[in-house]
């Protein structure tokens, strides 16, 4: 975990903040576990509903609505918006099913994470993945997806090549 200090302070020294959904706070936990995670780490939102979602994140109600609030676009939506909530260089975010879901047709847990980057002009490079779960606990695909999460940071912050691998 120590390794993402590192690669957060390293020059360009980058600051992070981070958006839970499904996570309920586990990907801020593992964040703010690595000493001196203050010297990056600015903070966190856990958004469950949409109301919040939209409120704090900005995300796009429609879309949201159209999917719960669990794609890979609203979590790409969530992580831009956890930046610009606190003023961040890199926002991570997490957002999904914990458990199976008649009303939405899903019959096993899975995940989202969304990761975006503030681009010199303003804009974002996002990226994304889903994260399948298949007969886990409620919490343990919690924290699958906290895992999943900080370790796609991890690469991302390593740059380009680690980014990609699995």
């Amino acid at each position: 975990m120590n390794d993402l200090k590192a690669l957060m302070l390293r020059g360009p020294r980058l600051t992070l903040a981070v958006a839970e959904s499904l996570t309920s706070g586990r990907l801020q936990a593992r964040i703010g576990a690595i000493s001196g995670a203050s010297e990056f780490f600015l903070g966190g939102v856990t958004a469950y509903s949409l109301d919040e979602k939209v409120r704090h994140l900005g995300i796009d109600r429609a879309e949201a609505c159209a999917v719960n609030s669990v794609s890979a676009r609203v979590a790409e939506q969530m992580a831009r918006g956890a930046c610009v909530l606190f003023g961040a260089d890199l926002g991570v975010a997490t957002t999904g099913y914990a458990e199976p879901s008649a009303e939405w047709n899903v019959a096993e847990p899975f995940a989202w994470w969304g990761l975006a980057r503030l681009q010199p002009g303003g804009d974002f490079a996002v990226s994304s993945a889903r994260v399948d779960c298949p007969g886990f606990s409620r919490t343990d695909v919690q924290e699958r997806v906290a895992g999943a999460a900080f370790d796609a940071l991890v690469r991302w912050v390593r740059g380009p090549a680690a980014a990609r691998t699995p």
